[in-house]
């Protein structure tokens, strides 16, 4: 009896150390949460905390992850609104200080320095904030709704950051919370059990086979929304501007499939109807050395990607607050 229980007190120890291996170590057992919303899809829940593969994700009361923030800025900070998917919002594998809000943030802060410390040009801020709405496989209409309920918090900017996947994202939907195991809604009980379910095969709720099965012109129901956002942004007397990152597989030859041609050029053509400044990566990162250093993998930025991007967008809002 007793080596009986001296095999579980060692089996339990053993699960113990694993369990706060895993809590401290890799962050398992502490997921971001996430909010189902019939407009929106879904939202990072509130007002959250956590530290994932040793990288800290802080979501504030607006779902955003940003630090906390006044719905009204003051008059004398220049505040920008990005609205993005997981690109902007960074998901577990960027630090809070990394991600691309972050980086601009920092970048704008100091030209601000430097130029307080000369006579010319005159900069009318002393404070910048970059505030980051996004969420994972969020598409132009998620951030739309987002936009429609929450205001662009009195932005002087609002910037729409899309991948060419976006062109094709499907409506908005709740479907995913609490039952793909990459949407959490609640926490699980265990560190272990969490980090056992990554190894198990992947499946997605069958349900998201008819959401994805999305009839008409999808392209063009995303472009509205493009549209659809510049005239709120507008209407609340920010500026809109619109950037898109290419998928890996797009830099390099043969370049862009077909389709994702035509969708790029209907883009383009509402961009210049609209009077919509429009950034596209494409160039740029093909005329980078190496692309591939600036993927984490076929969709997602680097740290060294992410820093190209917030150096492209931090140079296209500099003239907005910067004298000549």
């Amino acid at each position: 009896m007793k080596v009986v229980l001296m095999i579980l007190a060692v089996l339990v120890g053993l699960l113990a150390i694993v369990e706060v291996s895993l809590r401290l170590v890799f962050g398992f057992g502490n997921p971001p949460i996430y909010i189902a919303d019939e407009k929106i899809g879904y939202l990072l829940a509130p007002n959250q905390r956590t530290k994932r593969m040793g990288n800290r994700i802080a979501i504030n009361e607006y779902s955003m992850r940003s630090d906390a923030i006044s719905p009204e800025r003051t008059p004398s900070t220049l505040r920008v609104l990005l609205l993005g998917d997981s690109i902007i919002n960074g998901g577990w594998w960027t630090d809070q200080d990394q991600t691309i809000s972050a980086l601009i943030a920092t970048q704008l802060k100091t030209v601000v320095a430097e130029a307080s410390r000369s006579v010319v040009p005159q900069i009318p801020f002393e404070d910048i904030e970059v505030l980051n709405a996004s969420a994972n496989s969020w598409g132009p209409r998620n951030e739309l709704a987002y936009l429609e309920r929450f205001g662009s918090f009195d932005a002087q900017v609002v910037v729409l950051v899309i991948n060419t996947d976006d062109l094709f994202a499907t409506a908005p939907t709740p479907i995913p919370v609490g039952r793909d195991r990459f949407y959490p809604s609640h926490k699980p009980p265990l560190a272990i059990i969490e980090a056992i379910s990554r190894f198990l095969p992947y499946q997605s709720p069958p349900e998201m086979a008819a959401v994805r099965a999305e009839k008409g012109d999808r392209v063009g129901f995303n472009l509205e929304a493009i549209q659809q956002m510049q005239a709120l942004s507008q209407d609340a007397g920010a500026e809109f501007l619109l950037l898109m990152t290419p998928l890996l597989r797009e830099i390099g030859e043969p370049g862009p499939r077909d389709y994702e041609i035509k969708a790029r050029n209907r883009l383009s053509e509402l961009a210049k109807d609209q009077q919509i400044p429009y950034v596209d990566l494409l160039s740029l990162f093909n005329s980078a050395p190496e692309p591939e250093t600036l993927y984490r993998d076929h969709i997602h930025l680097s740290p060294q990607g992410n820093q190209t991007v917030s150096e492209v967008m931090g140079r296209s809002l500099q003239p907005l607050f910067v004298g000549d």
